[in-house]
């Protein structure tokens, strides 16, 4: 009995790690300066969420979140990965700055207003949702969702702004795992599908789009269509 404590215990504390690294990967989206290291945050975030996914799942019982642990693998680490690379390869290989609205200093400072802001958010429905390790979950999840969001807004080329609307789908998922541990499987896959099936549209338009035009940079792409 003390080493199922213990081992409890233990696993609590490594789902606070998880959730802590997990929002220092959201902060890494808005702090990276080339496309490629983008991609590479998104995977890393993507991996801790899968871990949660597990840890939780464990702590909690519920085959639904170990099985969403198995498709974030499959579907945010593997494939995604690989169909970015495949359709905007020479994008995403590109070693220049990525253009942004607002200098990096600046962002993070802004960043870490909306994790301020996520947090008092999150303490009215923490009173409802479930204690324990996953409580933790919701207000980091917010914040990846908010902080995605925000990477989006301030980014000028497409491809960057492709993998800030994944991570929002990472922050709502993570805050999802404190919210509904028990989600019907059935949701969980028809979402990972979507994600794969929207990527690959999406970087086959932006593929076409810089084929056409030679950049991917939003300001430019609206200075076209005006003239």
């Amino acid at each position: 009995m003390p080493d199922m404590w213990t081992s409890n215990l233990l696993l609590h504390e490594l789902s606070a790690l998880v959730a802590g690294l997990f929002l220092l990967t959201a902060f890494g989206l808005i702090a990276t300066r080339q496309v490629l290291a983008c991609l590479r945050t998104f995977v890393l975030q993507s991996l801790f969420l899968a871990l949660s996914a597990f840890v939780l799942g464990y702590l909690n019982a519920s085959a639904s979140l170990l099985a969403v642990g198995a498709i974030t693998v499959v579907v945010k680490i593997v494939l995604i990965p690989w169909l970015l690379l495949k359709t905007l390869g020479d994008e995403l290989r590109a070693r220049r700055e990525i253009s942004q609205v607002l200098n990096i200093p600046t962002s993070l400072l802004i960043a870490l207003a909306i994790v301020v802001f996520s947090y008092f958010v999150s303490v009215r429905i923490l009173a409802v949702a479930p204690k324990g390790a996953s409580a933790m979950n919701l207000p980091i999840g917010m914040a990846g969702l908010l902080l995605g969001a925000y990477a989006m807004t301030v980014r000028r080329e497409a491809v960057p702004q492709i993998i800030a609307i994944l991570s929002m789908e990472n922050g709502a998922f993570f805050a999802g795992i404190a919210i509904a541990p028990h989600l019907p499987l059935i949701a969980e896959l028809s979402g990972a599908f979507d994600v794969l099936i929207i990527t690959r549209v999406m970087g086959v338009l932006v593929m076409k789009v810089h084929e056409r035009v030679g950049t991917t940079a939003v300001g430019d792409l609206v200075t076209l269509r005006e003239e």
